[in-house]
């Protein structure tokens, strides 16, 4: 779970002295900062407390939620996943309970679409992370 402080976004500009060759619209992690409207993601190269930050793009941020899938990827709001079923799933953060949850997007098992499950009610053992709704916007319409 010491991933779960972690969060992810498209870059919007490169900030820091060095960009690791990191391009505008690529995926970074790290710590989120918000400054005055601008928001960062930075991440230390090492122990001397070097570090890079990314100027994102605020739409795109997502929040890790701790869980790895099947592969051992980790699992972020909005990605997509697919259970052994065929079932596609979007983890979403649910305000009015402050937890991540699932919502099945699609189904070819007769679930109902748009049904909600706590997130620790799917196996992660049984799930693989197959996209997101940011790079693949076919993916959030369940198709």
């Amino acid at each position: 779970m010491e991933d779960r402080y972690l969060f992810k976004a498209k870059t919007a500009q490169i900030v820091g002295t060095y960009n690791n060759g990191v391009e505008d619209g690529m995926w970074v992690h790290g710590s989120l900062r918000c400054d005055v409207g601008k928001y960062t993601i930075f991440q230390f190269e090492n122990e001397r407390a070097d570090y890079v930050e990314y100027e994102i793009d605020p739409s795109t941020i997502c929040q890790c939620t701790g869980l790895k899938d099947k592969n051992g990827n980790l699992i972020w709001e909005n990605d997509v996943v697919k259970d052994k079923h065929g079932n596609f799933y979007k983890a979403f953060w649910q305000d009015n309970y402050y937890q991540f949850s699932w919502i099945c997007i699609k189904s070819d098992n007769k679930l109902f679409i748009e049904a909600k499950w706590n997130l620790w009610s799917i196996k992660n053992f049984e799930i693989e992370v197959i996209g997101n709704i940011f790079d693949d916007k076919e993916l959030e319409k369940g198709e």
